[in-house]
């Protein structure tokens, strides 16, 4: 029996070539497609190309929307943004974190406030151009995250904070496809972003220069202070924590007669740690605000894969839960510059168990 009523889903479209081709095959497959396009920081005019705060961003999207004769609507999320994002992120690198600004923003605004949006608008499903795709378990009856077709573009690390609620109404139409078949999809259908660049940097944080991004909203907050090594012998100084990241060797501004490394960050001395290149490498991480995904909890220890940045291969661990909810991860080789607010994503496959913060290195 055919539908009489198509399914609705609401594409978050950020005037890229991706979210254009998910709204593209969603309307290809029948569903009632509406193009919304998320208004989260101040453009710095339209003469700015950028990323996903641009008002240039913004007409490519609504450019799209009409070509695919689709409505398309801008939804003014920026305070919430702020709140949720911006200052998470700026009180992330004074508590001495390395954050990740785009997994928030999935966590609290693309998959949390813009889903309740869409349900309010009577949608059964939000759509973003994520590389990424969404199963069922048929034994668990649990919905899973998997990876990408294309293994270069795989973006599920930067969603493994979905919970099964969110996986319930979420698609991702790319899932299937590699970047360079969305690319000739796209020009097949005539679209002005067939050929649009990918963005790279932060979107509010155009230049890319963070330290002065955060130093901008921290005012007085940003002390200099001392470089120590790891028995707590002064260095010499540095500008501010801010500055500085597990395994940074470049830009420490002291010359010292062979390479030194940040190894560790103290804000409540306020000092960096430096240490040799050996002294860079952990064998054990802990990790918090954990989201289980294929398991409902972590209940005895398990093995995994374990990925602790955006562009890093997983690496074989041991992950055993702790009280408060936390996971140690040991490692089965010592893995290099362990940062701490950055993510760990826990794979067993291609299907996602979970994930949380880093919050310490056994190490330091």
């Amino acid at each position: 029996m055919a539908l009489t009523t198509k399914p609705k889903v609401v594409v978050g479209m950020s005037g890229g070539v991706d979210s254009s081709m998910a709204a593209a095959l969603l309307k290809e497959q029948g569903y009632e497609v509406i193009g919304v396009t998320l208004q989260i920081w101040e453009s710095a005019g339209p003469e700015v190309e950028g990323g996903c705060c641009s008002i240039s961003a913004i007409d490519d999207a609504r450019r799209v929307a009409y070509q695919l004769g689709i409505p398309h609507y801008v939804m003014n999320f920026r305070s919430y943004f702020k709140e949720t994002v911006v200052d998470y992120f700026t009180q992330s690198y004074l508590e001495g974190e390395t954050p990740n600004p785009c997994l928030a923003c999935n966590k609290y605004v693309k998959f949390g406030e813009m889903l309740r949006k869409a349900r309010g608008l009577g949608a059964d499903y939000i759509a973003t151009g994520h590389y990424a795709q969404v199963l069922r378990d048929p034994v668990s009856n649990r919905f899973l995250l998997s990876k990408s077709s294309d293994a270069r573009k795989d973006q599920t690390y930067a969603l493994y904070m979905l919970n099964q609620e969110q996986l319930a109404h979420t698609i991702f139409p790319l899932g299937e496809y590699t970047k360079d078949q969305v690319r000739k999809m796209a020009g097949e259908l005539g679209l002005g972003v067939a050929n649009k660049p990918d963005s790279q940097e932060i979107c509010f944080v155009p230049d890319d220069d963070y330290a002065s991004f955060v130093r901008e909203r921290a005012k007085n907050r940003i002390k200099s202070g001392n470089f120590v090594d790891l028995q707590g012998n002064v260095l010499g100084r540095h500008q501010g924590i801010i500055h500085y990241t597990i395994g940074q060797r470049k830009g420490l501004g002291v010359a010292f007669g062979k390479p030194k490394y940040v190894v560790g960050l103290n804000p409540s001395r306020n000092e960096v740690v430096l240490g040799d290149d050996h002294e860079v490498y952990s064998d054990t991480l802990w990790a918090t605000d954990l989201n289980w995904i294929s398991i409902p909890d972590l209940k005895e220890p398990i093995k995994a894969e374990a990925k602790i940045r955006y562009n890093s291969s997983g690496a074989p661990a041991t992950l055993s839960p702790l009280s408060g909810g936390k996971v140690v991860v040991r490692f089965d080789k010592p893995q290099r510059a362990v940062t701490p607010g950055q993510a760990v994503v826990f794979y067993q496959g291609n299907v996602v168990v979970g994930g949380g913060k880093i919050s310490a290195q056994t190490d330091h």
